[in-house]
């Protein structure tokens, strides 16, 4: 997917969620984060600091499987980390209220005038592949 410019986290909320359309690839994503984030918590708070990057792995390897096995596109975080970072928790947050399919909806209703960036191809659903 090509991102467009983003010069805020409201600029970046549209293109995340174009990225996480697949509710499986939002679910894989909610349980990687939670789980990494209880991990790298748990070893903080017992001292057991080398628990911390254990639990970025997981919360990593997660997203990147759903994206690139599930969703078919490109993790947002490798252009963006820290925004991605926050857009995961605020998903999150969604999917426990029950808003977030509805957020999806209205996101991807929005006309969006992306064109691709050299080397990327348009697919149907208008993700840049």
């Amino acid at each position: 997917m090509s991102t467009p410019e983003i010069r805020s986290f409201e600029d970046f909320w549209p293109y995340y969620v174009r990225a996480h359309k697949n509710p499986v690839t939002r679910t894989v994503h909610a349980i990687g984060t939670s789980v990494g984030a209880a991990v790298a918590i748990t070893g903080l708070l017992s001292g057991r600091r080398g628990f911390v990057p254990v639990g970025a792995v997981i919360g990593y390897a997660c997203a990147w499987y759903s994206h690139f096995f599930i969703e078919g596109n490109k993790p947002a975080t490798f252009g963006h980390p820290l925004y991605s970072f926050a857009a995961d928790w605020v998903m999150i947050s969604k999917m426990v209220r029950g808003t977030m399919d509805a957020e999806v909806e209205r996101v991807t209703a929005q006309k969006v005038d992306v064109s691709p960036a050299p080397g990327e191809t348009m697919v149907g659903d208008g993700v840049l592949h």
